[in-house]
């Protein structure tokens, strides 16, 4: 990804794209790769990875993968201590 200053980078369309949802395909069980977004049409670079099945952000984030080795490692990070407040690891 290119930088632009402190952010990150971007993605290949250079701004913010449209969602993709193909009700086939959603949240549910260990390691989805979904899109992050904060509403409709949001989505730029940023991806979350589920630790257990999400229905409620079905139709609200676009999924696009699913984990297909190292589940291992997904269970080892749900593991560590967050703060309770923000969800932050400590």
């Amino acid at each position: 990804p290119g930088t632009k200053g402190k952010d990150g980078g971007s993605s290949i369309w250079e701004k913010p794209f449209a969602d993709e949802f193909d009700d086939r395909l959603t949240h549910t069980g260990c390691g989805i790769v979904s899109m992050a977004n904060s509403g409709p049409t949001t989505n730029g670079r940023q991806f979350f990875i589920t630790y257990k099945s999400c229905a409620h952000l079905n139709r609200k984030h676009s999924v696009f993968g699913k984990v297909a080795g190292g589940l291992e490692i997904l269970r080892r990070m749900e593991q560590i201590p967050t703060d309770k407040e923000t969800d932050r690891p400590l």
